[in-house]
């Protein structure tokens, strides 16, 4: 759903005649033979309260920090993590819900995977799944609605310039209540290229035995790595409707496959490109239904075949809440702190004994660190990594502020895997007394995770 102009292949609004169906499967569903489940989540919980903030980041406002305005698409709500907007609904859905204002402006909601490296590994093959509910609207009560269920290239977060090059694969995306499917690549350069941008390569159909509107369907798209010329292929129901060869994309196939990998997006937006270039006209209008949302069952993620994706292994917990030994009694420089008892985070994944994912301007903060009056020698920490090959960075030791200069880092690169921990020191730079905000920050040229981290101390 960056800057794109979508296929305007279906004109009229139809009208669904569906009845509302929000049953939800008690778990992600087993896995099929042959795959392995790489992710998930089946967002069971207490009905109005967020999803994991574990596994996914909320977008707010109408554009990314230094992005293109309105996303680049147009769309004309602004997101916000209000749970009138996104919440649980205690069934086991995700609820998405778009909402307008009694002065017509329109709120809505946008959530992205925290991760950002599915692919296949080597010679195998990656299928990225999701059992969704499209909002159930129709006619001109649908005019403007946008539901999709997407994926971009792990370059695009924190950059908002590179597409479509880095790539994004739109494995759902419906508008306007009309009763199809559109699956789309977006590739190489803009306009033109070999995906046609602004338009992508796409293709739709009707949902199969029942109306995309107000019944569920389980959508996926499979990267096929095994095969060569490597392959896309989009699924409703389990039945293909489209696909996009190697060849067809040609030298720029390589720029949306040989980064890191992909994150993972819902959203629900509000009127722009593709829903008003459907419909013909300006949308949403007068006429658009407030409040209807998209529902979503589970999200899921599955590998198969010959190599493996190297990611980090750590079983996920809740965000740890800090003590008050931690907080303002203070903690000892000199004594272990755990990685997980952080007071905040960005781009941290907290495991029960560790954090993880770690990458390339991530960091973790640790409040009322005291370091008494005598400078410590050195900084050391328990780490592991299971990075591929030629992938590293540093882990650095920033004081007060994590804009600050490292007082202290070491290089890291493979030890053998996620699980296999060693303890690394690195030296201390400059003279520090007294009492600090302590960031360990994680720097890396690539934007693959590179360390896990289980504890850090400072030695005098």
């Amino acid at each position: 759903m960056p800057p794109a102009v979508r296929p305007l292949a279906l004109a009229a609004v139809l009208v669904a005649t569906a009845a509302v169906t929000v049953n939800a499967y008690a778990a992600v569903p087993s896995t099929p033979s042959g795959w392995t489940l790489q992710w998930s989540d089946d967002f069971t919980g207490s009905a109005g309260t967020l999803p994991s903030s574990t596994n996914w980041l909320f977008t707010t406002g109408t554009q990314y920090a230094g992005g293109p305005a309105n996303f680049g698409t147009g769309e004309i709500q602004s997101y916000t993590t209000s749970t009138q907007n996104v919440a649980l609904d205690g069934s086991g859905n995700l609820r998405i819900t778009p909402i307008r204002s009694g002065s017509g402006q329109w709120t809505s909601a946008r959530i992205e995977t925290r991760r950002t490296n599915f692919k296949p590994p080597s010679g195998g093959v990656m299928r990225i799944e999701g059992r969704l509910q499209m909002p159930n609207v129709s006619g001109a009560a649908a005019a403007g609605y946008w539901p999709a269920f997407w994926a971009l290239g792990s370059p695009y977060r924190g950059n908002y310039w590179n597409w479509p090059g880095i790539g994004e694969l739109d494995i759902m995306e419906n508008v306007n209540g009309v009763n199809q499917v559109w699956g789309t690549l977006h590739c190489g350069v803009n306009p033109g290229g070999p995906c046609n941008e602004t338009t992508g390569l796409g293709g739709t159909r009707t949902c199969p035995t029942s109306a995309c509107q107000g019944n569920f369907h389980t959508y996926a798209i499979e990267w096929d790595a095994s095969v060569s010329p490597q392959v896309l292929r989009w699924y409703v129901d389990g039945v293909q409707f489209f696909s996009v060869n190697q060849n067809q994309v040609g030298s720029y196939w390589s720029g949306m496959t040989s980064h890191e990998g992909y994150f993972i997006l819902l959203n629900v937006a509000m009127g722009g490109s593709f829903p008003n270039g459907v419909a013909g006209y300006s949308t949403p209008t007068g006429s658009t239904a407030s409040g209807v949302p998209m529902l979503v069952d589970y999200v899921a993620v599955y590998t198969k075949g010959s190599g493996s994706t190297p990611t980090p292994t750590l079983t996920p917990t809740a965000t740890p809440t800090p003590t008050a030994t931690q907080t303002g009694g203070g903690r000892s420089a000199y004594s272990t702190i755990q990685a997980e008892s952080y007071n905040a985070q960005s781009g941290v994944v907290p495991g029960s004994d560790q954090i993880g994912y770690l990458a390339n301007g991530d960091w973790a903060r640790y409040d009322n660190v005291d370091f008494g009056t005598t400078t410590p020698k050195d900084f050391l920490a328990r780490v592991s990594s299971g990075a591929a090959g030629g992938v590293s960075g540093t882990v650095e030791v920033r004081l007060d502020n994590v804009g600050n200069a490292p007082v202290a880092s070491f290089a890291v690169a493979n030890t053998g895997g996620w699980s296999s921990f060693r303890e690394i020191p690195g030296n201390l730079t400059s003279q520090v007394t007294g009492r600090h905000t302590v960031f360990l920050r994680f720097s890396s040229g690539q934007p693959a995770d590179f360390v896990n981290v289980d504890w850090f101390v400072f030695r005098r």
